[in-house]
């Protein structure tokens, strides 16, 4: 006999669980399905993990440089990654418990473990129990993709989720991919006292980054020692534990690299290929998301997709907002849309990259007359005094409406600062109302009403 509720929750990472809570505060029965660790990747291989290690990662490179502030630090600084692993599991399992306990106790919700899978349009099944309601929300997240390059299937190979649970130092970490991902792991095994070496296929790091942005993580990577292998074609791999090798045609003609460990962090996919959506009737595109309207609503009435599966997002304030826009729709009797959201994301190496609204080819490509204020951190007092003056800021404006198009902070409280921006762009203030704030002396933030100053017109 099914076992009836009002909603369905599958999966638990950002959107979820908040929904969840809402839905039954609201005096609905909720049943909850999750397959594996409470809370998603953001809390067990993304954010909250990887963003522990960077801390230490970054102790590490402040340490070494000590004698630079005046600061004697007597004897090597080496790195024990069984405590840096140690204090990631602390942080990262009590913020995965909380999620599971604060289900666990939720009046008029019911938690099952296990993987759910559709039967019918408005009917799923978690092991061998059978859930139906009228309202069915999935949020499963996704994974890393692993590309198809030759003697990859004969090769040990880590993706993020492997990452986590490294607690010897690799001699030589191999990457493949020059993104967001790979960049956060290859720094960071860098200070650590890896030797690393990026392979990206493409011209640059980063490339849906503006050239001046990729530019300057680039010197900031190499600057740490990072080995940079850029225009790699005719990638390839062989080897066994703790010897691997890639080879692959650059600049120079065919190079081989050989490594200890290798990491693909060439992309993500979602986990939607065995939750049985071709029963309920629920369309997917090419690459496998989920596809949902501006309100988050599936092919089929009643089902709704949020966070990474639904490829409208990849971040977890992303998800978060999913679950803010169905709930405000459903529950608030709101009309929110995805469409109504600011592109916004950081790059947590460090210093770390705030990226808010369109970067300069967005721009270009939607046909704005645009212009732009720029300035390198060697011209930001706060950042020189620091001791971190990597890195630049810039913003863009409609030469004709004076509408704050985007913005970048490449530098020290970049992923902060950038919220000056992003909460005037929501605001639909033009850039002359930032321009005429006063700002603290001395922090990063400040040069930002400088910068509207000193705009002009792009070329």
């Amino acid at each position: 006999m099914p076992n009836r509720y009002d909603a369905i929750v599958i999966g638990t990472g950002q959107s979820g669980p908040a929904l969840a809570h809402r839905l039954a505060n609201a005096g609905m029965t909720v049943a909850i399905a999750e397959r594996h660790r409470f809370g998603g990747t953001c809390v067990n291989t993304g954010c909250i993990p990887t963003k522990t290690m960077v801390a230490s990662a970054y102790a590490a490179h402040l340490a070494r440089r000590g004698a630079e502030y005046g600061v004697n630090i007597a004897g090597s600084i080496t790195v024990d990654l069984k405590k840096v692993q140690a204090r990631k599991d602390q942080v990262s399992g009590a913020s995965s418990k909380s999620v599971e306990d604060g289900l666990n106790s939720l009046k008029g919700a019911h938690v099952y473990r296990g993987h759910a899978r559709f039967s019918g349009p408005k009917e799923v099944t978690v092991n061998d129990d059978v859930l139906t309601a009228d309202r069915i929300f999935i949020n499963v997240g996704g994974r890393a993709s692993v590309p198809d390059s030759p003697g990859l299937d004969r090769v040990p190979y880590l993706t993020n989720s492997g990452m986590m649970r490294l607690d010897v130092l690799p001699e030589h970490l191999i990457i493949a991919g020059g993104s967001y991902i790979g960049l956060e792991f290859g720094q960071m095994f860098r200070r650590f006292g890896s030797r690393v070496t990026v392979i990206e296929h493409g011209a640059r790091l980063i490339k849906r980054e503006d050239p001046d942005i990729s530019s300057a993580i680039h010197d900031i990577l190499a600057g740490e020692g990072i080995d940079i292998q850029l225009n790699a074609k005719d990638l390839a791999f062989e080897g066994t534990a703790g010897r691997i090798t890639a080879s692959l045609t650059g600049a120079s003609g065919r190079t081989t690299i050989a490594g200890t460990h290798l990491l693909l962090a060439t992309g993500r996919q979602p986990n939607t290929d065995d939750l049985g959506l071709e029963t309920a009737g629920i369309k997917r595109d090419e690459r496998g998301y989920i596809e949902v309207d501006d309100e988050l609503r599936t092919s089929v009435d009643g089902i709704w997709a949020m966070g990474d599966c639904n490829g409208r997002g990849a971040f977890t304030h992303t998800s978060y907002n999913d679950y803010e826009i169905v709930a405000g729709n459903l529950l608030d009797k709101q009309t929110r849309r995805v469409s109504d959201r600011i592109t916004a994301y950081g790059l947590f190496i460090d210093p770390p990259l705030g990226r808010a609204g369109m970067t300069e080819a967005e721009a270009r490509k939607r046909g704005r007359p645009v212009m732009v204020g720029m300035r390198p951190m060697t011209r930001v007092a706060r950042a020189v005094e620091k001791g971190e003056a990597q890195g630049l800021m810039k913003i863009l404006v409609d030469r004709e409406s004076h509408e704050i198009l985007g913005a970048a902070v490449l530098g020290p409280g970049g992923d902060e600062a950038i919220h000056c921006v992003l909460d005037l762009m929501y605001a639909k203030a033009p850039y002359d109302t930032l321009q005429r704030a006063m700002h603290i002396h001395p922090t990063v933030s400040e040069l930002l009403p400088t910068i509207c100053g000193e705009l002009r017109p792009l070329e």
